[in-house]
């Protein structure tokens, strides 16, 4: 196993290494450093279960991202983000030669280590396939699962069975952390065969100044290594790029924090803090809800990228399957409809499109969207600039109260833009790739993400009363009978007596002689 930490301070934080970083033989000393924190964990095959191994060995391809529903800051070089909750990118290995079929028990195996309330029943009936939109692309999974997932904890206590002993406390402790984290990342490396878990903190954990921890040398040296980062952001000279400098070091073989500068081209590029927007759904909501995203005027000022970029602000949407967007209402043309909502286009979208099926029968979690969003011209001045996006919901099943409640993720939104054609983006030691939306860009496209702003401290997920049929309290019309039993039965009942009633009206016409048929024609014919 292998081990690497990185803290990230900001430029104005205080830091001073001979006091907060102590470094000897055995150990690195932290002590209250402020910063954001980065830990990743990566297992070979033979340290993996037995039955976690044979799973991924019929895997071509395969990432989980999980994120909070607070919000929380994003730091270079960690910046992209993803909607609140659990996001699954899988990809199987073709021709696996196994009778048995491990892709098979993915669903039962996420519901253990997540809990059972993911909406999974099976590879092909609950994953989405997301638009590829060039061959280009083979990093990009061919299936995609979301849940709505407000904590990891479950994960964090099945990671401590597997990998702390039942007398490591401090290993114990550590995994614990996860359930505090703002993002969790799973991924498996099919070439090397190694799994790595990787977890963020935008900030210490509550309750502390900073940063204090103390990070012994591994007892098994020979397979362990703890590689250890105290890096801030440094300008850098291409625009492509980004640039760290601070100190690196591995502890039990290097006796001092080694200094260290260094620059990398990156997909994903910071923007200033006030480039911001809210999410919120007009009110009232009723079945057609209608998601509107308010940009600060710092958001719609174009990117830094280099001066011959071009550059576009998109939003792109995570649907659970309560919720959908209509394709041919949104892929319309009409100047005025688009223009009335701030869109330029819907540039794709995957899931369940289906514009009648109620969502007790839809087996996929649910959609993605991305769509461009339009930004003002030069004569437009705003404090704020509102995209609107029209959402429809699907019936749901009766309850006592008469409505239900499901959960939309804020979106995230950014700006895309084309890099220069000599800019080689290679993968950076920090690069985190498979976040759903960048597989439908090229592999030069280089991302600015907007932060999303909350009022006090609300989650970045909009709670969705549904209405749905309310089911009977008391004795009324059938005891023990619902609301919508009586519809289902009233509505037969109608439907019989209409075609009765048809078919009386028929007989009627038959029944008759052709001489009053005739008669009757030639009265119609009468002036």
């Amino acid at each position: 196993m292998k081990r690497r930490i990185t803290y990230l301070t900001s430029a104005d934080a205080p830091f001073e290494p001979t006091k907060q970083a102590v470094l000897n033989k055995k150990s690195l000393s932290i002590r209250e450093l402020d910063a954001a924190k980065e830990e990743r964990f990566t297992f070979g095959a033979a340290e993996l279960p037995d039955e976690l191994s044979r799973a991924l060995t019929a895997t071509h391809e395969f990432h989980i991202r999980w994120a909070t529903e607070r919000n929380y800051d994003s730091v270079a070089p960690f910046l992209s983000r993803v909607s609140p909750g659990l996001h699954v990118y899988y990809t199987p290995l073709e021709n696996n030669g196994n009778e048995e079929n491990p892709e098979d028990q993915l669903c039962s195996s996420l519901k253990d280590l997540f809990g059972k309330d993911i909406k999974c029943q099976s590879l092909q009936e609950s994953f989405t396939q997301p638009p590829i939109l060039s061959s280009r692309f083979s990093s990009v999974a061919s299936l995609q699962l979301h849940s709505v997932l407000p904590s990891i904890s479950h994960f964090a206590e099945n990671v401590q069975r597997y990998a702390c002993k039942s007398t490591d406390a401090e290993c114990a402790d550590r995994i614990a952390a996860l359930d505090s984290a703002d993002s969790v990342d799973i991924d498996y490396d099919a070439i090397s065969h190694t799994l790595s878990i990787s977890a963020f903190w935008s900030r210490p954990l509550p309750g502390n100044r900073g940063w204090t921890e103390t990070i012994d040398k591994s007892s098994n040296a020979v397979s362990e290594k703890v590689e250890v980062g105290l890096l801030a952001s440094e300008k850098a000279v291409d625009k492509e790029d980004l640039s760290l400098g601070g100190f690196l070091a591995v502890v039990g073989e290097t006796d001092i924090l080694k200094p260290t500068l260094f620059s990398f081209p990156s997909r994903h590029h910071p923007l200033s803090d006030a480039a911001t927007y809210t999410t919120t759904l007009e009110t009232p909501t009723g079945l057609h809800p209608t998601l509107k995203i308010s940009l600060s005027p710092t958001a719609l000022a174009r990117p830094p990228a280099p001066e011959d970029a071009a550059c576009a602000l998109h939003s792109y949407l995570t649907l659970p399957s309560v919720i959908f967007a209509d394709k041919y209402q949104l892929s319309t043309t009409d100047e005025l409809f688009l223009n009335s909502h701030n869109l330029v286009a819907l540039r794709a979208l995957s899931g369940e499109t289906d514009l009648e099926a109620p969502d007790w029968v839809l087996p996929r979690w649910g959609s993605n969207l991305l769509l461009e969003l339009a930004v003002p011209s030069d004569e437009q001045t705003a404090d704020t600039w509102d995209v609107t996006i029209p959402l429809h919901l699907r019936y749901l099943k009766p309850s006592e109260g008469g409505i239900q409640h499901t959960y939309l993720p804020w979106p995230v939104v950014f700006w895309a833009c084309t890099a220069d054609d000599g800019t080689k983006m290679g993968i950076n030691p920090f690069d985190r790739v498979n976040v759903g939306f960048d597989g439908l860009f090229g592999p030069k496209t280089m991302f600015f993400q907007l932060h999303p702003e909350t009022k006090n401290n609300s989650r970045l997920v909009e709670d969705l009363p549904v209405p749905v049929l309310q089911t009977a309290e008391g004795d009324v019309a059938w005891p023990g009978k619902t609301v919508y039993q009586q519809v289902e039965l009233g509505t037969v009942v109608a439907i019989v007596l209409g075609f009765v009633w048809v078919l009386w009206k028929l007989g009627a016409v038959v029944r008759s002689s052709p001489s009053d048929r005739r008669s009757g024609a030639a009265e119609k014919k009468k002036p």
